[in-house]
Order: C-alpha cells, then sequence, then structure tokens
C-alpha cells in the first residue's frame, strides 16, 4: 500500500523532531499504522535551512499553500504556532479536504470550536496530542482511556518554565528575577518568556483539557490567569516549613453546588508529600480524578524536539489508521459528540472555592493577630494555621503567615481588603491559593 502523504509546515524545532522520529522509526511505525507515513512536502521561508534538516527525502517549499493545494497530500501537519497565519492554513488546509494534526495549543485554545467544527463539516480529522504537554499523552488518556469516567478535576504543572523556575528557587534560595535569567541561558525560557512565567501558555493548555474533560466548548477568554512574576524566596520558605510546595498549575474542576466549572492557572500551594509536589526541572505531571478510577498521574517531558515530536507521530499514526473511517465512527475532537456538548458556565473567580496561604508584614505589637483573625472570622473564612516569625532584636514588624480552610474567593477579597486597610499592616499581602489535590 503507497504511503500516506504528509505536508509539514513548520520545520523548527520539532518539525525537525518530527521528521527525524518518522525517519528513525519507520518500520516501527508502519507495522503500528498498517501502512507507510511519508513525509512528501515541507515549507519553510529559509529554504537552505528545512534542506539541511530533510536533504533529499522531500520536497522542500517557500509557499506552505503550496503544500494545501497538493492532491497527492493526504495530511498536513502545522508546527508554524501562533494565532494569525497559522489559523488560515489550517482553515485552508480543512477547507481542502486534508485532515490537521497540529502542536499549536494557542491556536486551539483560542479558535478551537471554530476550527473542529469546519473539520467535522468537511469530515477530516485534526489531532492535537502534541498541544499539551509535549510527550505526554494526556489528550488521548482524556479523550479515549478515562472515557468511562466522569471527570471531576484536573490540575497540572503543564509549562517547564515556571516549573524549572520555581524548583531552582526553592532548591537554591534564590529570587525569581536571578532564576528567570538563568533559565534564559540555559534555554529553558526565552527571550521573551511572558507567555510562560505570566501562565498563558498553562492556560491554553488547561483550557484544551477543561474542554475534554467536561465536553465544553473551548474557552479561553474565560479562564483565569496569574503567573509567577511576584511570588517571592520567603514564601517558598514558608512553605517549606508548613509542609506545602509552591507550583504553577492549571486547573479545572466540575462544580455541582453551582452548575459550572472552574478554570484557572495561578501558583498553588501543593502538600508536599503528593507525587505532583515532587515534579522538579522542567518536567511536567497532569493530575486526573476520575469517579471510577480515582487519581491518576501522567509525568513525562512537556517540550523539546524528541518529546513533542513523539506525541506529533502518534497522531499522524491514529489519523493514518482512522482516515478512510466513516468519520461517525471516529473519536470526537472533544471526547463528546459534537452535539452532546454542554454549556456548562466558567465560574468568574469570585466564585471559585479554595484554601489560602496569607503572608502580612505585620507591626510587631499586642493585638495585631486578634484584629487580622477577627477580620476572617467576620466573613466567615475560618483559618487551619498560623506561623508568626520571632522579630529580631529592634525590629517593628514581623512576617505572620496564616493557611485558611476552604472559603470563596469573593470573601477573601472582601477579607483582604479590610486587613489591607489596617495601620498595622505594613506592606501588601501576599496570597497564594492551596489546594490539597486529595
Amino acid at each position: 500500500m503507497k504511503p500516506i502523504q504528509v505536508g509539514l509546515l513548520g520545520i523548527g524545532t520539532v518539525g525537525s523532531g518530527t521528521f527525524q522520529v518518522l525517519q528513525r522509526n519507520q518500520e516501527e511505525i508502519r507495522r503500528r499504522a498498517g501502512r507507510g507515513i511519508e513525509i512528501a512536502m515541507v515549507s519553510r521561508r529559509d529554504i537552505a535551512r528545512a534542506k539541511s534538516v530533510v536533504g533529499d527525502q522531500a520536497q522542500v517549499v517557500a509557499d506552505a499553500r503550496e503544500i494545501i493545494a497538493n492532491p497527492d497530500i493526504d495530511i498536513v501537519v502545522e508546527l508554524i504556532g501562533g494565532y494569525g497565519i497559522a489559523k488560515d492554513l489550517v482553515m485552508e488546509a480543512i477547507a481542502a479536504g486534508k485532515h490537521v494534526v497540529t502542536a499549536n495549543k494557542a491556536l486551539l485554545a483560542v479558535h478551537g470550536t471554530e476550527i473542529f467544527a469546519a473539520a467535522r463539516e468537511k469530515g477530516v480529522m485534526v489531532a492535537f496530542e502534541g498541544a499539551v504537554a509535549g510527550g505526554i499523552p494526556i489528550i488521548k488518556a482524556l479523550r479515549e482511556g478515562l472515557t468511562a469516567n466522569r471527570i471531576e478535576w484536573i490540575a497540572g504543572i503543564i509549562n517547564g518554565t515556571t516549573n524549572f523556575i520555581l524548583s531552582e528557587m526553592r532548591d537554591k534560595g534564590l529570587d525569581f528575577a536571578e532564576v528567570l535569567k538563568e533559565a534564559q541561558r540555559l534555554g529553558y525560557a526565552e527571550a521573551d518568556p511572558t507567555f510562560d512565567i505570566e501562565g498563558v501558555d498553562a492556560a491554553h493548555k488547561a483550557t484544551i483539557m477543561s474542554a475534554i474533560a467536561f465536553g465544553v466548548p473551548v474557552q479561553f477568554d474565560k479562564a483565569y490567569v496569574e503567573g509567577i512574576t511576584k511570588l517571592q524566596g520567603a514564601d517558598i520558605r514558608y512553605a517549606e516549613q508548613l509542609g506545602y510546595r509552591i507550583k504553577l498549575l492549571g486547573i479545572a474542576k466540575r462544580r455541582d453546588d453551582v452548575g459550572g466549572i472552574e478554570l484557572r492557572v495561578h501558583p498553588t500551594l501543593v502538600p508536599a508529600k503528593r507525587l505532583i509536589a515532587n515534579v522538579e526541572g522542567a518536567m511536567n505531571a497532569v493530575m486526573v480524578q476520575g469517579d471510577a478510577v480515582g487519581t491518576t498521574l501522567y509525568y513525562g517531558k512537556g517540550a523539546g524536539a524528541e518529546a513533542t515530536a513523539s506525541a506529533v507521530v502518534a497522531d499522524l499514526v491514529d489519523v493514518t489508521r482512522l482516515h478512510t473511517a466513516d468519520p461517525d465512527h471516529r473519536v470526537p475532537h472533544l471526547a463528546f459528540q459534537p452535539d452532546r456538548l454542554a454549556n456548562t458556565p466558567i465560574l468568574p473567580i469570585e466564585q471559585v472555592v479554595t484554601s489560602f496561604y496569607l503572608r502580612l508584614s505585620v507591626a510587631d505589637q499586642a493585638g495585631v493577630l486578634a484584629r487580622v483573625t477577627g477580620i476572617l472570622a467576620e466573613q466567615g473564612i475560618s483559618i487551619d494555621a498560623v506561623l508568626q516569625r520571632e522579630s529580631g532584636e529592634g525590629e517593628k514588624q514581623t512576617d505572620l503567615i496564616i493557611l485558611t480552610h476552604d472559603t470563596v474567593e469573593g470573601r477573601m477579597r472582601e477579607a483582604l481588603a479590610q486587613l489591607q486597610a489596617l495601620p498595622t499592616v505594613l506592606d501588601p499581602i501576599v496570597v497564594i491559593r492551596k489546594e490539597e489535590l486529595a
């Protein structure tokens, strides 16, 4: 049988890895897919650079639309990234009746609903395992492996740059700015790291996972996003003393009590005894809670040439196996049948329920703790633990650390406004959410 013909849009880090993995594991992949998979065309403006990767094994063109227009190309792999030209090319490939494989989380988080609808209309597939957590097969786990379950929540370390920074801050006692420079020097962080350190990249991925887990359209614009730029070494040390570690988590949680879904990315205190709290460096991990299976954990490389290529090639194998199948009998893009997607709303952050870590820099004088706890009590917020740093001789202020039990975020915000107004609270209050993940 003639190998299925693939056109590759973009041959940077992941594109090169995809080409190399396919070349190296050709025979293994053929045995799994039932036929060969061949990258026949590659597009890149820098043709010489592309030819240095593929040699004479594929035709190289500068214009990606030449690949889409070629009737011999069965699958288009989009590895350009971003929201702009990538969207146009994906939509044109679908309109031309091509299956699409993409690792573009930003594109799917923002435009996925439109893209999946177009693909259904044309009877083609859009596969996107590489868009979330690199080489970890979390999309397949959610869409297929856990299909018997009612998913209750997902919590994931899904950005390696921020996890590397937080790991280094904890291990070496350094502040954020210093570790960021080291991450850039080592290649873990981009020259412009904004999408990573401000939580946007993680929110793209959490949005995609939430849609699959709960059978709702992708709604990136409804996600609450908070990065790690304001974290201080002192808070990482205090968290350790209290038995916690701080991780940037993407969280999606079903809330049957209010008929909504929490979708949020932010620094989070996690008990140090949890496996996910011990995921270090640039590694990724995703916890999924299902009603039948309980808690499962998926761990591995979340980025890199061959780790992400592993997911892209797996998608190529899936599409090759199924491209002649009746479209109505393929696995739906978002796991649920398209006519059964729910309109469950994404909850505003004020309705989120979680517990909190608070660090208050307060005047070292009598009655301060009583006033602080009194304000929390007035808002119905109960305290789980209190840690007060002893003042040194001559010091006029001290750190007061409070862990709360679960409360509605809106109430906490009201309490924080009152606490910040106290004359004995000397600096902005540090607030970090806490999740037990049990």
